[in-house]
């Protein structure tokens, strides 16, 4: 696999500014953008043995496999040579207090940021 997939929700606002962000500070061609709303998004949940009908974590595809919820973002984050030290030291953050804070930010993310008709990649 040359670069990484970012599978994300591209109706969320939240979700849709990290990927602008992404798309700013990562290294070019370090990640694929896709949708999960769209035909390639549904095919890769499909793979990779995700539901279909919601997305409630941000999906990293890499060489290794899927990453999820706090461990698939800190991955993505250690791919921005600025952010490579913040994302290590998150690292050492017992994994279920990274996961609570990020499913309350998921849980919460279209009441808090809203939804959005058009996504940053397209679908």
């Amino acid at each position: 696999m040359d670069n990484s997939i970012i599978i994300f929700d591209g109706e969320c606002n939240l979700c849709n500014g990290v990927v602008g962000w992404l798309l700013k500070f990562a290294p070019a061609d370090s990640f694929s953008f896709v949708a999960f709303q769209s035909p390639y998004g549904q095919s890769l949940l499909h793979t990779f043995g995700f539901p279909k009908k919601e997305l409630t974590t941000v999906i990293l595809i890499d060489e290794a496999g899927a990453h999820t919820h706090s461990d698939g973002f800190l991955k993505i984050v250690s791919q921005i040579p600025k952010w490579k030290l913040v994302a290590a030291l998150l690292a050492f953050v017992p994994r279920i207090i990274r996961d609570t804070i990020y499913n309350l930010a998921s849980k919460n993310r279209v009441r808090w940021f809203g939804k959005s008709n058009t996504c940053t990649v397209g679908f």
